[in-house]
């Protein structure tokens, strides 16, 4: 073994030919290291407080940043070789956890749904009501969710016009069954995807169906034994839905929104207090293994890692589609080579912008998860933490470019001509006619 007083005797010993050959290996490795791993030279890191973290995930392909992080020896690399990366049952169960706290067995962060911190934050979905200081320090991906319909609806036509289902709703209300739509969690982004595209047909989701929470994993065996008439929810579970035949893909969440926010990394704020250094090597991390997923040489491989029974327990078959841009709608129309795959990095995707959480919080004022008056701005400057973002991408080295200069990425438009602006969300809110205030 080497001791650090034995380096200088160590390169006395070395001839020019072997010193040669060693740094060729070395430029050779560094090379193999960064086309592997693209964010390439880092500035060294501070030592993190603790060596782990407990970080939540559920089982869909927008959590595998964290997977791959752990897959990878990432968190290693950057000094935490000893976070723990858990599934856990549902959103709700994400949520208790994250309320517990990992110090009582529960978790110090997790895969959320981008609203979530906001909601655990204001104890709008705690027991008791128990305020949770949160915050969101990245986003973990964009786009490629789905919006799914049983087979039985397959007649109407429907696709990213959802009027195509009023009639079909209101026949079988009049016979006296209930129409039933399911979603992950109440305020969540599926939740909210699922009532815009419905209201946008004209659909009430208050009023015209029943909206009902089910675990992502769960959603097939639901629609298979006629649980719902239809679903939003990440991959793989509408890709699955289509390769078992139980349902079709109405509409991507990207036809709704272009480069739409999806997850995030939300941490409990105790542990970045506690822990600045450790969630810097955290965020460095989850960075570098966004780099890797969003590159296309890395895609198989990706679907069969995250694929694997400790994560996902999917076959790559009902990832990879998806993951690519291939999508079958499981209706007869089929688009390959589309924009609307899961992106994880290139064109600010890991950066949280607070614009996209005013979204959010404006869209749960509509369906009244916020009360009207909420200061948005505010409530978003409490949680969102892009600030850590930016000290990590500069340790990791990422290029300026990649870097967004403003917090805001401007105004946003909608697939029905609806338009966002993080500046005035009272006035996005007035032009939207159905609404639970309405």
């Amino acid at each position: 073994m080497t001791k650090r007083g034995e380096t200088g005797s160590i390169f006395k010993d070395l001839t020019r030919r072997n010193f040669l050959t060693s740094s060729a290996t070395t430029a050779a490795l560094l090379m193999a290291a960064r086309k592997l791993l693209p964010s390439g030279a880092y500035a060294a890191p501070v030592t993190p407080e603790v060596t782990g973290a407990k970080l939540g995930f559920i089982a869909l392909t927008d959590a595998a940043p964290l997977i791959i992080a752990k897959e990878k020896g990432l968190f290693a690399k950057f000094g935490m070789p000893d976070v723990e990366v858990s599934k856990q049952a549902s959103w709700g169960a994400t949520r208790d956890n994250l309320v517990l706290g990992g110090a009582a067995n529960g978790i110090d962060g997790a895969h959320v749904l981008t609203p979530m911190p906001y909601l655990i934050h204001s104890g709008k979905v705690t027991q008791n009501n128990q305020k949770l200081p949160m915050a969101i320090v990245a986003r973990l991906n964009y786009d490629c969710q789905g919006i799914s319909v049983a087979q039985e609806y397959a007649g109407t036509g429907v696709g990213l016009d959802s009027s195509k289902l009023r009639e079909a709703f209101a026949r079988k209300k009049a016979e006296g069954k209930e129409v039933k739509v399911a979603m992950t969690f109440p305020g969540g982004t599926h939740d909210l995807w699922l009532r815009y595209w419905l209201a946008a047909g004209g659909i009430d989701p208050d009023k015209d169906v029943s909206t009902i929470v089910v675990p992502p994993p769960q959603m097939v065996a639901n629609m298979k034994v006629g649980n719902m008439d239809a679903f939003c929810v990440g991959e793989p579970w509408n890709e699955q839905l289509v390769h078992q035949g139980v349902g079709f893909t109405a509409a991507t969440t990207g036809e709704l929104w272009q480069g739409h926010p999806e997850k995030a990394l939300g941490l409990r704020a105790d542990f970045i207090d506690k822990n600045p250094n450790a969630v810097k090597a955290l965020l460095m991390a989850v960075m570098e293994a966004q780099q890797w997923c969003d590159a296309i040489e890395n895609k198989e491989e990706m679907a069969s890692l995250v694929g694997k029974r400790q994560w996902m327990n999917v076959p790559t078959p009902d990832i990879i589609g998806r993951l690519k841009g291939d999508i079958n709608y499981g209706n007869g129309r089929v688009s390959t080579g589309t924009d609307l795959y899961m992106k994880f990095w290139k064109g600010g995707v890991s950066y949280p912008f607070k614009s996209h959480d005013a979204w959010f919080l404006a869209e749960n004022v509509r369906w009244g998860k916020f009360a009207p008056e909420t200061d948005i701005k505010a409530l978003v400057g409490e949680v969102n933490r892009e600030d850590l973002w930016r000290e990590a991408a500069k340790d990791l080295g990422v290029a300026q470019a990649d870097i967004p200069a403003s917090p805001s990425r401007g105004i946003e438009t909608f697939f029905d001509g609806k338009s966002f602006d993080p500046e005035n969300p009272s006035a996005y809110l007035a032009s939207l006619l159905i609404k639970a205030s309405a």
